[in-house]
């Protein structure tokens, strides 16, 4: 089990606002928790709603959802190539470039689905065989220092983050 116990040297404090939306159970648990409450929340968006952006130059709805695989899958990435004690630092990537070569609001929202679904499957397998050793192991993307741990709990909280902001300023 892979509970979170994170200490202030396992990621920035940017991070802080993803993390402390995180439940206190294992990555495991809240990656499979999260697989079925974001499914469900995209799922009830109303069809008008989902090319909606509240103003201009903010991202809509299939874009946030695009945003969320898309970061799940540069944080897999660096999950991975820590947990294989590769030392290369990791660059960060522009979010807002990737939203915009997107093109999330030429998909379907069943499209953005099916493939969010895809991903946090391969997630969950990725983290579900990491071993307790290989969960504290420490490496450097975007700059700053982080451990495999951290990732799993801010690809959750990243999650809640925007949905929180969909409910608050979308519906």
């Amino acid at each position: 089990m892979i509970s979170k116990t994170l200490n202030s040297e396992e990621f920035i404090p940017y991070y802080s606002q993803y993390i402390d939306k995180t439940t206190d159970i294992n990555i495991v648990q809240a990656l499979q928790d999260n697989l079925q409450s974001v499914v469900k929340y995209f799922e009830s968006v109303p069809i008008e709603k989902q090319g909606y952006a509240y103003a201009k130059n903010k991202w809509s709805i299939k874009d946030i959802l695009l945003h969320l695989i898309d970061t799940e899958r540069i944080f897999c990435y660096r999950a991975l190539r820590i947990t294989r004690n590769d030392k290369t630092p990791l660059v960060g990537f522009d979010q807002d470039e990737y939203v915009v070569h997107g093109k999330a609001n030429n998909r379907t929202m069943d499209s953005l689905i099916e493939e969010y679904i895809s991903v946090r499957n391969s997630t969950i397998t990725l983290f579900s065989n990491i071993d307790s050793e290989a969960i504290k192991l420490m490496g450097e993307a975007s700059g700053s220092k982080i451990s495999v741990r951290a990732i799993g709990y801010i690809i959750t909280g990243h999650e809640n983050h925007h949905i929180s902001i969909i409910t608050e300023r979308y519906l």
